[in-house]
């Protein structure tokens, strides 16, 4: 029997500690956290064990498991937001084209219409939508038109509900939209009072029951199911169906598909692209 030397002891002892977390993400969250990323997530952990004073790992899940406040403290230590206005601008433009555009009549006469961001994070997401919904329908502000924006992480949704931003965390994909939120661009990036009041953030667990049955027009949850096993994806695929109106859109993220779309009542209409079949 060869004895492992200190560095690889060292690691395996790494490992056992992120299994742990991962298992504790995995059972509350529904989150598949990759071995890979222990060298990022064990150090966020080991963060909020010293804010609570305690040395043990074991200790400190049992700590997650017990205290939902300091389960959402847990929580959002382990997300990582990466965003930005108009990512994957092909959604918007479908959006605007194929969801917005044969809706505007009926909206505009006072028809409902329901979009959901869920992992919405900071907020470009949904903004970026409400952007587009003004664009398309200009009177939208005083129509029967809501956005609801969702995410498991309470510190990113704060920084949404403000709507101000630094320069540097505003790019876009070309001026002309980087126009529709922002026509002036001196100091920070401000969101309008008009477009804020299009948009609800909420908290919420993807993976626990909603409190809201839709019928949403248009989900996006984009780069949220890649966190997700494959057990989990379906039943979110499953469930955001059940939610779709008839001939709804949900827009997914550029390294996800969803197998068999069928199986949960759609069917792929372009890249990375779903519609609720009739």
């Amino acid at each position: 029997m060869r004895l492992l030397n200190s560095k690889n002891t060292s690691e395996v002892g790494n490992f056992d500690d992120f299994d742990l977390i991962s298992k504790l993400a995995h059972k509350n969250w529904g989150l598949k956290l990759d071995r890979s990323k222990s060298s990022s997530i064990l150090p966020r952990v080991e963060k909020r064990k010293q804010v609570l004073g305690i040395t043990s790992l074991r200790e400190y899940c049992d700590r997650v498991s017990q205290d939902s406040e300091e389960a959402q403290s847990f929580i959002n230590a382990l997300t990582t937001n990466v965003t930005h206005f108009y990512r994957e601008a092909h959604h918007f433009e479908d959006l605007e084209k194929r969801v917005l555009g044969p809706r505007s009549g009926n909206v505009a006469s006072g028809s409902r219409l329901r979009i959901w961001s869920a992992g919405c994070s900071s907020g470009q997401e949904p903004y970026s939508i409400a952007g587009s919904i003004m664009a398309v329908i200009p009177n939208a502000a005083a129509t029967d038109v809501k956005i609801l924006a969702t995410d498991i992480d309470t510190n990113v949704l704060q920084v949404a509900a403000l709507g101000k931003y630094h320069p540097s965390e505003c790019s876009f994909p070309s001026d002309d939209l980087k126009l529709r939120l922002f026509p002036k661009s001196e100091g920070d990036f401000v969101i309008s009072k008009k477009l804020r009041e299009m948009v609800a953030f909420r908290h919420l667990n993807l993976v626990k029951s909603w409190p809201f049955r839709g019928p949403f027009d248009a989900i996006f949850c984009r780069n949220v199911a890649i966190y997700f096993d494959r057990e989990t994806q379906e039943k979110l695929w499953s469930a955001f169906s059940s939610v779709m109106s008839d001939g709804a859109t949900l827009y997914i993220g550029h390294s996800e598909r969803i197998n068999a779309p069928e199986r949960y009542g759609l069917r792929s209409d372009g890249i990375t692209t779903y519609r609720k079949l009739f």
